[in-house]
């Protein structure tokens, strides 16, 4: 008897500290480390780095800071993305201190550029290694001859869905910031006060948009809203393409949103950003890129 009750005892111990073990586990989330203390569950690393290290810009004749300093010609030096002028301060400024900016920033948009060029761009960006590429593209695809030469919605697509493969193909673990197209007729509506803006805008500056600037006319009205509806359209493409990217963030339509004045217009064109108007974009993406979740 006193064998029997002994073994007993010594199964029911057993299997006391065998269910013991499994609620512990369960409990816990994880299994005691050696030393009998909980392990630490190990955090994986933030999907999306608000401080990169290094930046590559793509994109057209705002990023390049045309207008912004001479007449029709590009500044990149006050570019919101790279440039190096402290009363822009721009991004790669910003994340980088103007030491790094001058050393891992680099710039690749082109003035005049449409989405159809992004994928080259991207594919010289690409060759530098960035930890990120700022995007700032879709103007051009709007400001053509006429309304009806405007690039079509789904080639817009296909062109920017083109362009994030040519960078993911080589660099998986790039991140990826994307300004909205800005707004095109608010743009129009400010420039046209200016008799010298208007002057320069029959050179040839966003002729779908500006051209007869002080017709208001059924039919200009009516073209001016189709260019302003394919700008939003465009925006609503950049947003979802990026949505589909882990590592990629839009500014919520920030860019377009954001309600340019005479003094964020150049003085030359009155249609690009100014100085002034550069750095309003810098601190667009550099709060668009630092934030702690993106923009919803």
């Amino acid at each position: 008897m006193r064998k029997r009750s002994s073994r007993a005892r010594v199964a029911l111990a057993v299997m006391a500290a065998a269910v013991l073990g499994v609620a512990g586990c369960d409990a816990g989330g994880g299994s005691p480390a050696p030393g009998g203390t909980k392990a630490r569950a190990v955090r994986p690393a933030p999907l999306w780095n608000r401080s990169p290290d290094s930046i590559a810009a793509v994109g057209d004749s705002i990023t390049r800071g045309f207008d912004a300093c001479t007449v029709l010609s590009d500044c990149p030096e006050v570019s919101w993305a790279t440039g190096s002028d402290s009363r822009v301060d721009s991004l790669a400024v910003r994340l980088l201190g103007a030491a790094g900016a001058a050393e891992r920033s680099w710039n690749y948009a082109v003035t005049g550029a449409r989405m159809a060029d992004l994928p080259e761009q991207m594919s010289q960006a690409a060759r530098r290694d960035p930890e990120l590429v700022t995007v700032m593209v879709g103007a051009n695809d709007a400001c053509r001859a006429s309304a009806s030469a405007m690039t079509p919605v789904a080639d817009f697509r296909a062109d920017f869905e083109e362009a994030l493969r040519t960078l993911r193909e080589s660099r998986p673990r790039t991140q990826v910031y994307v300004a909205s197209v800005p707004n095109l007729k608010r743009l129009w509506s400010q420039g046209r006060a200016s008799p010298l803006g208007k002057e320069v805008w029959k050179l040839g500056i966003c002729p779908s948009m500006l051209s007869d600037a002080d017709d208001l006319t059924s039919a200009a009205v009516v073209r001016r809203d189709r260019v302003q509806q394919r700008v939003v359209e465009y925006n609503q493409v950049l947003k979802e393409v990026c949505a589909k990217d882990s590592r990629c963030r839009f500014d919520g339509n920030a860019v377009y949103d954001y309600r340019f004045g005479t003094d964020q217009l150049s003085h030359w064109d009155w249609f690009h950003p100014s100085r002034d108007g550069q750095a309003r974009l810098a601190s667009i993406a550099y709060r668009t890129i630092t934030a702690a979740h993106p923009v919803a």
